[in-house]
């Protein structure tokens, strides 16, 4: 299952919850909901250069779509979206 992190409140948090909605190959965790899912999000963030772009940028790096395998990427269009 691909681990989908972001947040409620974030723009796109419907358009990706839409297209996934429904299946059973990904699961959506709102870090704001609790401290320990944006903790999980943090370390995810401070330990994957896949975030490096964005931090430099000065996003946050949602959506982060965390793969089966441990890997993590950005791109929506990476796991079918």
């Amino acid at each position: 299952m691909i681990k989908v992190h972001g947040l409620q409140t974030w723009p796109a948090w419907q358009c990706v919850h839409g297209q996934i909605q429904g299946g059973d190959r990904f699961q959506m965790i709102d870090i704001g909901e609790h401290v320990v899912l944006m903790k999980e999000f943090l370390r995810l963030r401070d330990s994957h250069a896949e975030f490096d772009e964005a931090k430099k940028l000065g996003m946050a790096g949602i959506p982060c779509f965390l793969l089966e395998d441990g890997s993590v990427t950005l791109d929506p269009a990476a796991v079918g979206l």
